[in-house]
């Protein structure tokens, strides 16, 4: 059985998604191919980042172990790992287990989405993030209703870069679009304005739950 290196499984919320305030169990993957201005997951990003070799199969024991249906993997870019495709498949085996994908936009989301209940919710990295360049655009196509696009903006440069992919693809037509402040960064409600101002029917306000419920910096909750 194949490995993953994993930093963390716990219980919590979902604090962001279409799935926000809902159980969930996350497991969170170790390493990430970007270096976002803002990541909030450095602990997990680094080569050397403490973590668990765990096979999949003990990786899905410990999830139905909490009886929780929600899956959230998350990381660092938990794609990035050899083995992360079966461990996906070896969870949505379990009904009526459901993988969200917490992904950054840079992997081919193809291997997963033709899985049986896995939805993305994939980043556009804006300019504020310095990650922009290894966007992948061809997973706009792939995206289906269930998916998400998250737009992580901490200025009014990054909102007029999403307003720009979200009329390009037509987002709002493919699936659910969410914009989030950089927490600290940027006043929500100049987001609110920018979205009247530009009449944003469809995309919605995201603020994390988990953020505002307990320390900006706790882990594991």
């Amino acid at each position: 059985m194949s490995t993953v290196d994993v930093i963390e499984i716990f219980t919590s919320i979902n604090g962001e998604g279409p799935r926000a305030g809902e159980l969930a169990c996350f497991v969170r993957l170790k390493g990430c191919n970007l270096r976002c201005t803002y990541c909030d997951t450095m602990y997990a990003n680094t080569p050397d980042a403490p973590s668990e070799t765990l096979s999949v199969e003990a990786v899905v024991a410990r999830v139905l172990a909490t009886g929780v249906h929600n899956v959230t993997l998350t990381g660092g870019e938990p794609l990035l790992a050899p083995a992360a495709r079966e461990l996906v498949a070896a969870l949505v085996a379990h009904e009526p287990l459901r993988v969200e994908l917490e992904t950054n936009g840079s992997v081919d989301l193809a291997p997963y989405l033709e899985l049986p209940r896995v939805t993305a919710t994939m980043d556009y990295k804006l300019p504020g993030s310095g990650m922009e360049r290894p966007m992948r655009h061809e997973n706009f196509a792939l995206l289906r209703p269930q998916d998400t696009v998250k737009f992580v903006a901490g200025s009014d440069a990054d909102l007029q870069r999403a307003l720009e992919i979200i009329r390009q693809y037509d987002l709002t037509a493919r699936c659910h679009v969410y914009l989030s402040p950089v927490f600290g960064r940027i006043d929500p409600a100049d987001m609110v304005e920018f979205m009247k101002v530009h009449r944003l029917n469809g995309v919605r306000l995201q603020l994390q739950l988990h953020k505002f419920i307990w320390d900006p910096q706790k882990r594991g909750v």
